[in-house]
């Protein structure tokens, strides 16, 4: 079921009265049902994939707490044992479950690396036939999505952080909660299963301030992904080079930024009309000022799992250990964080084979690693520079840092759309060869499957994007701000936002909205 259907805003509308209407002590069996019943509307033959991974790391994160509560009590039931005897039965019980967790999660990736491994030759033979089916290719909905937050679960059992969930259907819910379950975010089990489990009266506000951030992401998605979607695709043809193919690096900007977070807004509104906060995805990425704070903006959830579930643990490794001891044995300073680097490396590259097995998200995980890792080592370079220039004072630097790390991620981002890394490089060298700005008047840009019209409603819907991320970055919400508005203005601002995505809407007879871009991932 998409999540811009009109089945799925009826499926929503008829959840959210039945959910307020019936008992608080049913409504999480109430989402349960409905979670499966969303799931369901993709296929049969896709059920498979998330019962697998609810029953493998359900079981797994069970034997694991039963282990650990077997060795709490022997310890407790034997106080004359010796330090060494402890130590040895804790390391047995630590063996045990690290056996459980290792073979749990070489399941459930190994399922995840065979499904998007079974997508290799289907999009070699698409793009060979000359069919531009890469970003509709799909995986059996939301299984990274999904497998990440078991896998985080089973991983924070394993810690101690988190005690092992008895109740199979309350665990059943935590894995496929419907709104998070096609793009994310990517919840822990404390904080989610928390606001799941209990009841939730009905709220005015929060379930206006749920309704009115869906529209803003339909908004997002329907006026401005849908929209600019044809252009993106036809400026991927390989006549495109040099000052289009920047044009192409601006528009897929524009184009995942409206697909992804409008899909966010979709799935964190309705969760909030339900009484439930999941946690945000996005906080404006494009005003960021270098790489690394664009990824602590952008997928926030995803970067935060491979934060604590690969950088940390490969950090603390055997392996980088010794590293860390010989390179600083052999390079001093550099070799004090060449142990960073190299967990930093892993991450990226984790990183990279998520989005897609392909060589070009392989390239896209590197440069950004590098980019991340160059700037680090230069960071007393550019201490130097700005406490010589003051350059930092000025008024405009800061403008000047943002556009820079614009330009520069959408560059890295365009890797997502050349499957062959040669096809992106010589797109990349163009821009240097035969950067030719007459494609800007000489009519290739309203020969791209958009007209004038469109070129229009775009340019305004950019200017209040960026209007609303403005207010947002100042004030925090523009929807606690519109509430302290008098209500007929209130609700006639929203009429025109309903008005606009429902007169300015990429659809029409016989148009099938596009899937989302996250739905391949």
């Amino acid at each position: 079921m998409n999540l811009i259907s009109i089945r799925f805003v009826i499926f929503s509308a008829v959840l959210l009265v039945l959910y307020y209407r019936i008992s608080q002590k049913w409504q999480r069996i109430v989402l349960l049902a409905a979670s499966f019943c969303f799931y369901l509307c993709a296929g049969t033959e896709s059920l498979f994939f998330i019962l697998f991974t609810i029953l493998t790391t359900y079981f797994c994160a069970r034997c694991i707490g039963r282990n650990q509560a077997r060795l709490n009590r022997f310890l407790s039931g034997h106080p004359a044992l010796t330090r060494e005897d402890k130590r040895c039965r804790r390391d047995k019980t630590r063996r045990q479950n690290r056996l459980l967790l290792a073979l749990c999660l070489t399941a459930n990736f190994g399922l995840l690396f065979f499904c998007k491994a079974c997508l290799i030759q289907p999009l070699h033979q698409a793009l060979s036939d000359g069919r531009l089916s890469f970003l509709t290719l799909a995986l059996p909905l939301g299984i990274s999505f999904f497998l990440f937050q078991s896998a985080g679960y089973v991983i924070d059992v394993y810690r101690g952080t988190v005690p092992a969930e008895r109740n199979p259907c309350k665990y059943a819910l935590f894995v496929c909660y419907f709104p998070q379950l096609i793009q994310g975010p990517i919840s822990r089990f404390s904080p989610l299963s928390e606001q799941l489990f209990r009841g939730h009266p009905f709220d005015g506000k929060e379930v206006s301030f749920g309704l009115q951030r869906m529209l803003w992401g339909y908004f997002k998605k329907l006026v401005v992904a849908d929209r600019i979607a044809p252009a993106v695709a036809a400026l991927r043809q390989s006549e495109y080079t040099g000052a289009a193919f920047g044009a192409l690096t601006l528009f897929y900007a524009i184009q995942i930024y409206g697909d992804f977070t409008g899909g966010i807004d979709i799935a964190l509104g309705l969760s909030q009309a339900l009484g439930i906060r999941l946690p945000e995805n996005f906080r404006r990425p494009f005003f960021s000022k270098s790489t690394a704070e664009y990824w602590r903006r952008w997928h926030i959830t995803l970067g935060q799992w491979m934060k604590d579930d690969i950088f940390f643990p490969v950090s603390v490794s055997a392996g980088v250990r010794k590293l860390s001891r010989i390179s600083r044995s052999h390079w001093n300073g550099f070799g004090k964080r060449l142990p960073v680097y190299a967990a930093s490396i892993v991450t990226w590259l984790a990183t990279g084979i998520w989005h897609g097995l392909t060589p070009n998200f392989v390239l896209w995980g590197m440069l950004n690693c590098l980019v991340i890792v160059v700037s680090e080592e230069l960071t007393p370079l550019y201490r130097r520079f700005h406490s010589r220039f003051a350059l930092k004072d000025k008024p405009w630097y800061g403008l000047f840092e943002i556009i820079r790390t614009f330009l520069l991620m959408n560059l890295i981002r365009a890797c997502d759309l050349f499957p062959h890394v040669g096809d992106y490089w010589s797109r990349v060298c163009s821009l240097f060869t035969g950067f030719h700005l007459r494609v800007f008047w000489d009519g290739t840009l309203m020969g791209l499957g958009l007209t004038g019209l469109d070129y229009l409603i775009l340019a305004g819907s950019a200017a209040l994007m960026l209007a609303v991320s403005l207010i947002q970055e100042k004030t925090g919400s523009v929807r606690k701000l519109l509430w302290r508005w008098p209500a007929p203005v209130r609700r006639g601002l929203l009429f025109l936002l309903g008005l606009a995505v429902l007169l300015m809407g990429h659809y029409g007879i016989g148009y099938q909205a596009s899937s989302f871009l996250y739905n391949q991932f």
